[in-house]
């Protein structure tokens, strides 16, 4: 029977100053704030409650683009043609941002996606849609599976644009999730967020994410507005090499959003230190193998694991390493196995995946044999406790070891 072991490398760091880092407080109903480096979240605000995305649901029409750009699916100079149901509810007689596109004309997708990232274009959107995908319905499809493929398990789309939809919503750590893709996916691409202005059909209209105006290194991503949730905002900022994402929503005016925006990643970039946990390649936790020429083998994460923490913190940091097993023979050297949770007091700071650090061949018969004959002995023994109402109902393990991140 398939468990789920748990091994708790417990206590890690009791920082020198013995007083709390000051809490951060914003008027944002819905916020996150992440570090893109390490999946540290640095502060969340009812992060998985759902809302309205408004404009940021073209964050995924784009990332639609992006792929297929990446792919050779379409190129810069394919060519759509502007449809007249997306000049209609898209243009300037739909009440909403518009590239201001001619019914009927063709423009290149490096102009659309100009009017979709830069002008938050709905007519670009629309346009788009219809000639990927045949109608924006169906294309609403292509970006709920292209959802789950990123990860974003609260986040249902209903159409390109971010017009309001009875059961069009997502969450701000989908959000951050979804920008923290873009960003890492696509690096040349991602550069158009940055762009301040575009201008088509002789109309120039400035890049509508308000942090982009302020010196504190943004370079991305999506404002959005609905009278049912409010302002929003997904952004990012870079400084002394360290990338931010944020994500707020609920705000009542423009100016509550862009005052929100600031104070939330300036506060990110001045108020938290690394504390490097583990380096690349370094055991984490060992995982039971059954049917293995060995018994175990370690758990290892591919990149530096590193947790931003208050400065001036006592929190507790304890970490788990998370995998369903035992793991059956053979295992592949650099599969995923595992996941890796990394808990700031009560608090997920860090939650990435863990490898298989060396291969296990499948053992000897008399090895598996082995293998069997113990884990049906233990079985009886946990299900007698079970029955008993003394044992541990949940399967889980856990081993106490000491980490200290420096």
């Amino acid at each position: 029977m398939r468990r789920t072991w748990v091994f708790l490398l417990a206590a890690a760091c009791a920082l020198a100053a013995p007083a709390r880092a000051q809490v951060f407080q914003t008027a944002a109903p819905h916020a996150i704030l992440v570090d893109a480096d390490s999946g540290s979240v640095l502060f969340e605000k009812a992060a998985d409650e759902p809302f309205a995305p408004a404009s940021m649901a073209k964050l995924m029409t784009t990332d639609i683009v992006f792929d297929a750009l990446k792919s050779g699916r379409l190129s810069t100079d394919t060519e759509f043609t502007v449809t007249e149901d997306a000049w209609r509810r898209g243009g300037a007689g739909g009440g909403g941002s518009s590239m201001f596109a001619q019914v009927n004309s063709r423009i290149k997708m490096q102009d659309l996606l100009r009017g979709l990232v830069v002008q938050s274009g709905n007519d670009a959107a629309i346009t788009i849609a219809e000639n990927m995908a045949g109608s924006e319905e169906a294309f609403a499809g292509i970006m709920n599976q292209r959802a789950k493929e990123i990860g974003l398990t609260r986040s249902t789309f209903r159409n390109a644009t971010g017009y309001s939809a009875p059961d069009q919503r997502v969450t701000a750590r989908d959000m951050a999730k979804l920008a923290a893709h873009i960003i890492d996916t696509y690096p040349d691409l991602y550069k158009i967020f940055s762009e301040r202005e575009f201008t088509w059909n002789k109309i120039k209209q400035q890049n509508r994410n308000p942090l982009l105006a302020l010196d504190i290194g943004a370079d991305g991503l999506k404002t959005g507005y609905l009278e049912e949730s409010g302002y929003a905002l997904t952004g990012s900022a870079v400084q002394n090499g360290q990338r931010l994402i944020m994500v707020i929503s609920g705000l009542k005016t423009a100016r509550d959003r862009a005052a929100e925006a600031r104070k939330l990643m300036e506060w990110g970039f001045r108020a938290f230190e690394p504390r490097q946990v583990f380096t690349p390649g370094e055991t984490v936790a060992e995982a039971s193998v059954f049917g293995g020429a060995s018994g175990s083998v370690p758990l290892v994460a591919k990149k530096p694991v590193r947790v931003l923490l208050p400065r001036g913190s006592s929190d507790r940091v304890t970490a788990r390493a998370v995998y369903q097993g035992p793991l059956v023979a053979p295992v592949t050297e650099g599969r995923e196995v595992g996941r890796l949770r990394i808990m700031r007091g009560d608090a997920v700071a860090l939650d990435q995946p863990l490898y298989a650090g060396a291969s296990v061949e499948a053992g000897t018969l008399q090895q598996r044999a082995m293998d069997a004959a113990l884990e049906f002995s233990t079985g009886i023994v946990r299900r007698a406790f079970d029955k008993a109402g003394k044992g541990d109902r949940t399967g889980d393990k856990t081993s106490d070891k000491s980490a200290n991140p420096s």
